[in-house]
């Protein structure tokens, strides 16, 4: 029986970004060891794109709007980003009202149509 590890780097697929689960009030001291977790799994993954499920983090406020803005800037200088799984709607408005743009899993990226809506035509000409 052979228990020996293959060679070479672990068969990925760079098209399923990895998840990050946020659970529960985040202190302070987290922040940096949870800014080295997403850029490892950027690193690990080559996605591009950190998968960030926030439904666990509780009532928003501006600590979480700051580990946000910190997970961002860590996902940037990797060369990736991260997106927002399952957000409460208080913690998304918060975060256009402090001018921070995330993308949020589900929505439509900005300037692309969202799916089974058709185009406006002029009177006349056909359907496209």
């Amino acid at each position: 029986m052979n228990c020996a590890r293959p060679r070479g780097l672990p068969i990925v697929d760079a098209m399923t970004p990895a998840v990050l689960v946020l659970a529960g009030p985040v202190t302070r001291d987290e922040v940096t060891g949870l800014g080295d977790e997403v850029r490892a799994l950027l690193r690990t993954t080559g996605a591009g794109v950190v998968v960030c499920d926030v439904a666990g983090l509780g009532p928003p406020g501006l600590g979480t709007v700051d580990l946000l803005a910190r997970l961002q800037l860590a996902a940037r200088r990797a060369g990736g980003r991260i997106r927002l799984r399952d957000p409460d709607p208080a913690l998304h408005a918060l975060l256009d009202l402090v001018g921070l743009p995330f993308e949020v899993e589900g929505q439509t990226e900005q300037g692309e149509p969202a799916l089974g809506v058709e185009e406006e035509v002029e009177p006349g000409e056909p359907a496209v």
